[in-house]
């Protein structure tokens, strides 16, 4: 199943590039952590500080929930969130306490007539 998930970033441009280069190889740990919850393929898109996410996952395998919760019992999981919150900023629609919120599709051409 795609994903879509938004999330916005300080606007910061030194905040920004150092946020970019952590992504250009993150941990091993955050890695397989990913795969362990069922996600097959991430990326990350940006135009100035909004962010999208778009996330493949197996539906057999990926919960939202069981992840949320496997990511707060895991110390380097922790560790690498905590370091990307002095990057990251909620968007105006995310509720308290969250950090990348659901995007809703509004349009799909095939599904057009």
């Amino acid at each position: 199943m795609r994903h879509l998930l938004a999330l916005d970033l300080k606007d910061d441009a030194a905040l920004i590039a150092e946020y970019e280069r952590h992504h250009r190889r993150i941990w091993p740990e955050i890695a397989a952590h990913l795969e362990r919850q069922g996600v097959l393929g991430m990326e990350i898109w940006r135009l100035g500080t909004r962010m999208v996410m778009v996330m493949e996952t197996d539906d057999a395998v990926y919960d939202a929930a069981a992840m949320a919760a496997a990511s707060e019992k895991d110390p380097k999981v922790r560790e690498w969130e905590e370091l990307m919150w002095r990057f990251q900023a909620p968007t105006p629609w995310t509720p308290a306490g969250q950090k990348w919120i659901g995007m809703e599709q509004i349009f799909d051409l095939s599904s057009q007539p």
